[in-house]
């Protein structure tokens, strides 16, 4: 081998040990900056809206604006039930292993008239797990239409603020808190809301995450 072919040669080496470098790092940097877990159903996963303007994005976006590291994986799932996220849950526990957990489950479990317990049970399983792991949660207080009568409609509201105050979590004491009672906000089934109320949606959640704020913060 001459000099010049020798020289190419140590170059090549050279520049792909860096290119190497840098991609571990960038690996080691992502995989270590910390994450925000979305559980949640059609509310959260952008059902029938734009890809990208939901209430999710907006968070991502406000936390980018603070130039904070923190990433956010949305696993939400239209139609999902607390069982449905519950299958699921201790597999992105462990893929993931999120900072902190919001939890906006249990709407689909209400509209089908299911046992008011077991959305109970299957959402302090799921609490449990992200505390045990590490991550703090907050939980998503959900209403429902009196379609099944009065008893199960406050039990099913009641159900949110009873299982914070017993777990000890944060909780957004409605979620659609400013969309429920105006009509322009939501999408023509009159069931899910549109894109002008996902900021009102998004506010709803970024005011309840106000105790996080210093772990927000610290990571920037």
């Amino acid at each position: 081998m001459n000099q010049n072919n020798l020289l190419t040669f140590v170059t090549k080496k050279v520049i792909a040990m860096g290119l190497f470098c840098l991609l571990i790092s960038f690996v080691t940097s992502a995989s270590s900056n910390p994450t925000i877990l979305v559980m949640g159903d059609s509310l959260s996963a952008e059902y029938g809206i734009s890809r990208g303007s939901g209430w999710v994005k907006l968070l991502e976006g406000q936390l980018k604006e603070q130039g904070s590291q923190w990433l956010v994986f949305n696993a939400s799932i239209s139609g999902e039930t607390t069982a449905g996220g519950l299958a699921r849950f201790s597999g992105l526990l462990a893929q993931k292993k999120p900072s902190i957990v919001l939890l906006e489950l249990g709407a689909n479990d209400a509209l089908r008239g299911l046992s008011i317990e077991e959305t109970q049970k299957n959402l302090r399983q799921m609490i449990q797990q992200s505390k045990k792991s590490g991550a703090k949660v907050l939980l998503f207080g959900m209403q429902i239409p009196p379609n099944y009568g009065q008893d199960y409609t406050k039990k099913f509201k009641d159900l949110y603020p009873k299982l914070a105050s017993q777990e000890g979590i944060e909780l957004v004491p409605f979620f659609m808190a400013g969309v429920i009672s105006n009509a322009d906000l939501f999408q023509a089934d009159n069931i899910h809301p549109n894109e002008k109320a996902q900021t009102i949606l998004y506010k709803n959640v970024w005011g309840a995450m106000a105790p996080y704020q210093s772990l927000l913060n610290s990571n920037k």
